[in-house]
């Protein structure tokens, strides 16, 4: 198996899986242009802790943290076995590499199970790994040069969120054409230096070009 890649996936509303107008055919065409993974190790948004965990459950649980969204997202399951070893092995790598990392176990947020169903079958195992929204960029690069080992024994590493997200300052009744043009100018630069494989500003984000 060749080395597979790391991936950063918008995860976008809890309405994904049901919303025929979304755009989640766009997470299946991912699985056209990469091997097929034996186990997934997911990083989202919705499961912060102070330190980095990484989940052992056997069987991990949909977790549906949302409210007021119809009936049938509710329903939905993403029944995929867990990773217990590769989320072992990932809290080894990451304390090996001086990050402090534990395990415990924990089910799988919107944020994680909804990319996921770019493997409809739920038939490969996943663990999840938490993320540290209170420590700086240089943190999280740390994390992800202590675990990149593994895309070297067929884990997929996935990344869930948003670029830009502010639900403060969301206008959801707004159209398109008056979207705060801040976001889409944050994203272009985001995206410019990730081309550049211009490390040292993607890290000083803030300073350099976070939108006033």
């Amino acid at each position: 198996m060749s080395r597979l890649p790391s991936v950063f996936i918008s995860h976008g509303a809890p309405t994904l899986p049901i919303d025929p107008s979304m755009l989640s055919a766009e997470f299946a065409s991912l699985t056209e242009r990469i091997e097929r993974p034996r186990a997934i190790l997911m990083l989202s948004a919705h499961w912060d802790t102070a330190q980095p965990v990484a989940s052992i459950a056997a069987r991990p649980e949909t977790i549906h943290d949302f409210y007021g969204f119809p009936r049938a997202l509710y329903e939905l399951r993403y029944p995929a076995p867990g990773a217990p070893d590769i989320a072992r092995r990932a809290a080894v790598m990451l304390n090996e590499h001086g990050v402090p990392a534990a395990v415990t176990e924990h089910g799988l947020d919107y944020g994680a199970w909804v990319p996921l169903l770019m493997f409809p079958d739920a038939d490969i195992p996943v663990a999840q790994l938490s993320i540290q929204p209170r420590m700086d960029p240089a943190h999280h690069f740390r994390v992800g040069r202590a675990l990149r080992e593994l895309r070297e024994d067929g884990v997929l590493i996935a990344g869930s969120g948003q670029i830009t997200h502010n639900l403060r300052m969301a206008d959801f009744g707004a159209r398109p054409e008056d979207a705060d043009p801040r976001g889409a100018e944050f994203t272009d630069w985001f995206e410019a230096r990730m081309a550049d494989h211009d490390i040292d500003a993607l890290l000083d984000y803030r300073a350099r070009r976070t939108p006033r």
